[in-house]
């Protein structure tokens, strides 16, 4: 089997080849470096076998009798080094060098806070973990807490997880960490709406956590810590959840330690095999995931893979309404594209403030109302909108689109319908 590599699996700097076509390779061993004083991580082989391609962009392994019980470790000393070797980055999403994250250093009351929220739906490998290793997640944010000198942990869990709060409650002895429950919309999981909802801060979209003395960090991202540096074992596996339009049809199958660089249509066979007929394939989760490729490998920041229900025929004309939550405007466009609508008006949520190159919202998950970009795309002769709102702004677009008899599509439609999971429209605090 073939395993393909990326370069860039982070926020900054590709790595760099360490190996040469021809190499023989163990799990584990280092292939790939992140360049000398910039900003990147260290790429690990997750197999045994031979280097049979190297690119710009990838190297290729053809894998031969891998013992995936084993690898080779790290060879730092200090949790730091171990670390930062590792080349963990943002398990989340978001891919940025975790050993630069924690670089900072509290004087005061620091916190950190692990993000456990499982934000998107149908992704369910965190819980899943931390259900199965609750003492290790502890046991990652100690070793966090130490090397930033936080006073305080908590870990940020949806009120829904009951049985993973009480697997946590059972392990939790230290008086400083505490467990932080959330409402179960979306976006909870995003890192402003963390710091909101546990110490009470709206941070400006510019502001990082530790504008309000806080880390936020992904919860997977902390269980790899505490391996790197118990273990001493490099960043090679991936935890992630598999679904949708299988040969099981509506299927959800949670995976524990797929090795990195497995392509998709290889991981798609793990769970029972690709249906006949699908839309498109999403690598990650059904509001921010982007549509991916069969031969496209699995890579460090891999929650999911989707194989979402096939496209419902669009409008003619269609608008769209960009929420800084969800799929952003060209995301929209593929999709109103694979829908066979003209795009003909664009409009953002009112919160979604520039930021740099991208958009944040002013207040995540707290919606003042959409009713006038609604009315806006109706001018512009849209004859129906696709939305990528979080909870609270699809209720806002509920609230008026259908008396302007403009139908809603939202991005997330094709992977929640491939699993018969209830749409994102009109929300209701009992739901």
């Amino acid at each position: 089997m073939e395993f393909v590599f990326a370069l860039k699996q982070h926020v900054g700097a590709p790595a760099g080849p360490v190996v040469c076509e021809g190499d023989n390779i163990k799990r584990g061993q280092m292939i790939a470096a992140k360049p000398e004083n910039a900003l990147g991580s260290n790429i690990f082989s997750s197999v045994d076998g031979k280097v049979t391609a190297i690119d710009d962009n990838y190297i290729t392994i053809e894998e031969s009798d891998t013992d995936f019980t084993s690898y080779q470790k790290l060879t730092g000393n200090s949790p730091k080094e171990l670390i930062e070797e590792a080349g963990i980055v943002g398990l989340g999403g978001a891919g940025f060098p975790t050993s630069v994250k924690l670089n900072a250093h509290f004087d005061g009351d620091g916190v950190v806070i692990v993000n456990a929220a499982e934000c998107e739906p149908i992704l369910s490998h965190n819980i899943a973990r931390i259900e199965q290793e609750p003492e290790n997640l502890i046991k990652g944010l100690k070793i966090v807490m130490d090397l930033v000198n936080a006073k305080r942990g908590i870990i940020a869990i949806k009120e829904i997880h009951k049985e993973a709060i009480e697997k946590l409650k059972a392990v939790i002895t230290e008086d400083d960490i505490e467990i932080s429950t959330l409402e179960n919309i979306y976006p909870m999981g995003e890192e402003r709406a963390i710091v909101r909802e546990t110490l009470g801060i709206l941070l400006e979209p510019e502001q990082l956590p530790m504008a309000a003395n806080a880390i936020v960090i992904n919860a997977e991202t902390v269980l790899k810590i505490r391996e790197a540096v118990e273990e001493k074992k490099p960043l090679i596996d991936k935890d992630m959840t598999v679904a949708g339009k299988l040969k099981e049809d509506a299927s959800v199958h949670i995976f524990f330690d797929i090795p990195i660089g497995m392509k998709v249509a290889d991981v798609i066979e793990k769970a029972g095999g690709l249906g006949k007929e699908y839309g498109e394939i999403i690598m990650g989760g059904p509001f921010t995931g982007k549509r991916t490729s069969l031969d496209a490998p699995v890579v460090k920041t891999t929650g999911g893979i989707i194989a979402a229900e096939e496209f419902l025929p669009g409008p003619k004309k269609i608008g769209l309404l960009v929420c800084a939550c969800g799929a952003n405007k060209e995301r929209l466009e593929e999709q109103a594209k694979s829908m066979g609508s003209e795009v003909v008006g664009v409009e953002y949520c009112k919160q979604a403030k520039e930021v740099k190159n991208s958009r944040k919202c002013e207040n995540p998950g707290r919606c003042p109302g959409q009713v006038q970009k609604v009315m806006q795309l109706k001018k512009d002769g849209a004859q129906a909108v696709l939305i990528s709102n979080c909870t609270d702004c699809s209720n806002t677009v509920m609230s008026c689109a259908p008396q302007l008899k403009l139908p809603v599509y939202h991005c997330t439609d094709g992977a929640l319908r491939a699993v018969n999971h209830k749409l994102i429209r009109k929300f209701k605090k009992d739901e």
